[in-house]
């Protein structure tokens, strides 16, 4: 993998997981035996330089993306939408509505990228996969009692097996907050493999609602907890606190992912959600991903944003490089 990073140096004091499948596997689950090995590993982690972490994600906002860079980031983002509704008044006919716009976002121009996928509740699930059906566009379901999460695990695999039996590619599941915050790391650990085992091919996105893990240290802890048990992404938080995506806790997610694949040679993806409403947003993301996990992770295998509003804006800014001019109100649809 090269020269690891600083940060992957530290945590290779910690544990040395080699790259081969077998080494790899039982080094983590020496990790993983009990509470108190992986309650020592997580609490091992370097501490989180908060002025620091702030800091850089601060300055990395502050570049400026123009013109034809500009362009291209905005397609870029465009093709990494997970366009979502999650409401309770969600209905066949607005889940059908919203498939249509994710496979032809903008139907005056077809060089416009498709999203990555479309994610609703698990009842919704085969009509999202009517609507995208052919275009590529993933379906993508929240699971496991979204969005608080509190229910028995026998509820929540039953709410992925039925995702996944609908035809979702994508489950995105959320932790126990409390039994997170209670110390309770190998019950954390422990349900996220058994929804990964029941998602069978299905992509596993573990949200970790970083607006209720109140520090940047659990933020860290919670990011190697979610890829020690076999997440192929991370994802910041439900869009349903106060506090969701930032540009600090998905910079310090993006460093855990870099330093996890510096130690195992697994690449995990990253997923924002919550917020991010306008292109100038979300080109400060793709810098913190550009300048943080590298360009592997420039690409919508490994890097979603969770939005809703956000493809509205991007849609309106490309048009306005394309034309010189700013579209109309009716130029996009009203989500």
């Amino acid at each position: 993998m090269g020269v690891y990073s600083r940060y992957a140096r530290r945590y290779a004091r910690l544990v040395t997981m080699p790259t081969t499948a077998s080494s790899a596997a039982h080094v983590l689950t020496d990790v993983t035996a009990s509470d108190g090995a992986l309650r020592r590993f997580l609490h091992g982690l370097p501490g989180v330089d908060t002025v620091g972490l702030e800091a850089r994600a601060a300055s990395l906002g502050t570049r400026s993306i123009k013109t034809t860079a500009k362009a291209y980031a905005i397609d870029l983002a465009i093709s990494m939408v997970d366009l979502t509704t999650l409401e309770g008044a969600d209905t066949p006919g607005k889940v059908r509505a919203l498939g249509a716009k994710a496979v032809r976002p903008d139907p005056t121009d077809r060089t416009t990228p498709t999203t990555a996928a479309l994610c609703v509740y698990p009842d919704m699930v085969a009509t999202a996969k009517e609507a995208v059906v052919g275009s590529g566009v993933l379906v993508a379901s929240v699971a496991t009692a979204f969005p608080a999460g509190r229910a028995s695990l026998d509820v929540k695999l039953a709410d992925v097996r039925d995702a996944v039996a609908a035809g979702a590619d994508e489950i995105d599941m959320v932790i126990d907050r409390g039994a997170f915050l209670g110390g309770k790391y190998l019950k954390v650990y422990d349900e996220i493999v058994a929804v990964k085992e029941a998602s069978g091919a299905a992509r596993l996105k573990v949200i970790f609602e970083t607006g209720e893990l109140s520090t940047y240290d659990n933020i860290r802890r919670a990011s190697w907890l979610g890829m020690l048990a076999g997440a192929d992404f991370i994802k910041t938080s439900t869009g349903k606190v106060a506090v969701n995506a930032t540009p600090a806790n998905t910079l310090l997610m993006l460093e855990a992912v870099r330093d996890f694949r510096a130690q195992t040679g697994v690449q995990v993806g990253v997923k924002p959600a919550g917020g991010i409403r306008t292109t100038k947003d979300a080109i400060k993301f793709l810098v913190l991903v550009n300048e943080t996990a590298g360009e592997d992770w420039l690409d919508n295998h490994w890097f979603r944003f969770g939005a809703s509003s956000l493809l509205n804006d991007l849609l309106m800014q490309r048009q306005k490089l394309a034309t010189g001019r700013y579209s109309g109100p009716d130029y996009v649809t009203v989500d």
